[in-house]
Formats: C-alpha cells, structure tokens, sequence
C-alpha cells in the first residue's frame, strides 16, 4: 500500500483497517471496473480525477460516495482526486448522514441552518474540509466538464441517460437506507451503507497505480 499522504482521523484509520473487500462478489466488482478504468487513466497521465456521485435527492448515497471517495484518495495518496456529489433535485443532506458519518470518525460540523443545511465534513486535520450540502447535479459547484458521473441509484440512472459535460457515466448503485428511516434499525442500515460504500471504494482507490 501506498503511504498516505496525511494522517487520516484515528478512528477513520480504524474504520478502513476492518473494512473486507471479500465480500464484494465479482458481479460487484465488474461494475466498479469501469470507474477503476477512467480514475487509472486519469492517473496515469496525471491530470485532475474529477467525481460527481449523483442520485435523486442528492441526501444519502451521494454524499456518503463523494466523502468516502476523497477519504479513500486520500489515504491511497491517489493525487489531484476532487469528488462531488448532485441530484436531479435538490432537497437537503438527510441528519442521519451526518450523525453515521460522525460514528464513522469524521468531523462534521454545520455552518448554515435552514431547510437545505451546509456542513463542514473533515477527514484529517491538514485538508479542507468536504462542504456537504443538497445541490442538483449541474450545480455552479459542480464541476461543467471532464469529471466522471458516477450514479449511485437506479432512479437517477433511468432518469438521466445523459450527463451534460461527463467524459464518463456509469452507474454503481446502491439500496437506499431510506427505507429504514423512523425504524429501530435506522442507525444500523445507514451505518451498514456506509460501510458498504466504503469498503467498495477502498476496493476501487486501493487498485490505482
């Protein structure tokens, strides 16, 4: 493995280091192939390696895919890596994402209240932070071309065939946590979505060169 390329929060380090890439099947990681594919060109030529994760509402799956991906970057020390995140609407970054983030080790903190509220989410002391917040996918703060769209549910993948500005579009989605909300195992899927999403990410950042 790669050194990192700054220390990543202890707890997050404890995350990574009990993450199992076993139990990713090879259908699963015939999917994640394509992404692999477009990040190692990417970094083979060392040009800039630009993500948007987009989903309906961009609430749950997209904002735990960009931050894991900038996390995994990180710690694979893959350079020039920024990840975003967008939805076909926008809506707000949902609480619970927060709340598993925080029990995953990262720092979250909110800078803006209302109905679509804007958190500071920080992996390690010496990066900037990660500005989460709802935005639709063609967001100004998005980037306009060359970035890969990655779309995290099947929703946003039937309903958006095409993604203005992406050099590449594949989907890798995954079972929304929403389904559990207001349940007694809230807590535990969103936690189990996150670590699924991780380990998958890891997977992809741990085979670049």
């Amino acid at each position: 493995m790669k050194a990192t390329q700054t220390m990543l929060f202890t707890q997050i380090e404890d995350v990574i280091k009990s993450l199992d890439t076993k139990t990713i099947t090879e259908e699963r990681k015939a999917i994640l192939q394509p992404l692999i594919d477009y990040i190692q060109s990417k970094a083979s030529t060392n040009q800039s390696i630009r993500i948007n994760f987009i989903c309906t509402h961009n609430s749950r799956r997209s904002h735990l895919s960009q931050i894991w991906a900038q996390t995994m970057a990180n710690y694979f020390n893959i350079k020039n890596v920024f990840t975003y995140s967008g939805g076909t609407e926008a809506t707000a970054l949902f609480p619970m994402v927060a709340e598993t983030l925080k029990n995953n080790g990262f720092l979250v903190k909110t800078i803006s209240e209302g109905n679509n509220p804007v958190y500071s989410i920080k992996y390690t002391d010496n990066e900037h932070p990660i500005i989460g917040f709802s935005k639709k996918l063609d967001d100004d703060f998005n980037p306009k071309s060359e970035f890969a769209a990655v779309m995290t549910c099947s929703q946003a993948d039937g309903g958006c065939p095409f993604i203005a500005g992406a050099e590449k579009r594949t989907p890798i989605t995954f079972e929304d946590p929403k389904a559990f909300d207001n349940t007694p195992q809230q807590a535990e899927k969103y936690n189990e979505r996150s670590i699924q999403i991780a380990t998958e990410l890891f997977y992809i950042f741990s085979l670049i060169n």
